[in-house]
This record gives structure tokens, C-alpha cells and sequence, in this order.
């Protein structure tokens, strides 16, 4: 987030976008967002799963998914909390949405 600015980057990024600056700080974002966009993919073996555009509360995109519900079940415009999917063998922690409403 630039200093006083108010504009919301990714980790990822080394500037923001829409200014440019390199004067980034850390902040702590609520966990909160809002579904943006979701699609279902289903790979050739296994079960679909929802592929989701958040927008979080600071006002930055995140993109994701959404568990702990059908993935069908996800819709635009509902309320999700980010969380970090436990790493698992050689799979990595990953973050991941859930409704805002389960815990």
C-alpha cells in the first residue's frame, strides 16, 4: 500500500499500478472479500472445482477458490474469509476462500 495514498497492491507487486510508486508498506488485511467472478472447471479425472476472482476489503483482487461448499454453490457478490489450505506432501500452503459465514 503506498504511504498515505490509500491504494491497495499485491505482494507480487514492486509498484503500484496506477501510480507507479516503489514507496510500498505492509499492511494487514481483515480477511475479508466479496466474489467478483467465479467459473467451475472440471479436469479430466476428479471432482470440479470453482476457480474465483475476490475482491477483498482493502480493495485489492485476489484470485482463488472457494471451499467448504458446492462449487456450483458460489455466486457473485457472496461474502467470503481467506485462510491458508495446510500444506500436504509436496504441495505447498496455498491460500484459499471460505463463505464468511462458516468458521
Amino acid at each position: 500500500m503506498e504511504p498515505g495514498g490509500g491504494a491497495a497492491g499485491v505482494l507480487s507487486a514492486c509498484r503500484l499500478p496506477y501510480s507507479g510508486s516503489t514507496a510500498l508498506e505492509w499492511r494487514v488485511a481483515s480477511g475479508l472479500g466479496t466474489v467478483y467472478a467465479t467459473t467451475v472447471t472440471y479436469p479430466f479425472q476428479g471432482e470440479g472445482y470453482n476457480i474465483a476472482l475476490i475482491d477483498c476489503d482493502e480493495g485489492f483482487r485476489m484470485m482463488g477458490r472457494v471451499e467448504e461448499i458446492d462449487p456450483m454453490a458460489v455466486k457473485i457478490g457472496m461474502r467470503v474469509r481467506f485462510r491458508v489450505h495446510p500444506a500436504s506432501g509436496d504441495q505447498p500452503a496455498y491460500p484459499v476462500f471460505t463463505p464468511a459465514g462458516s468458521q
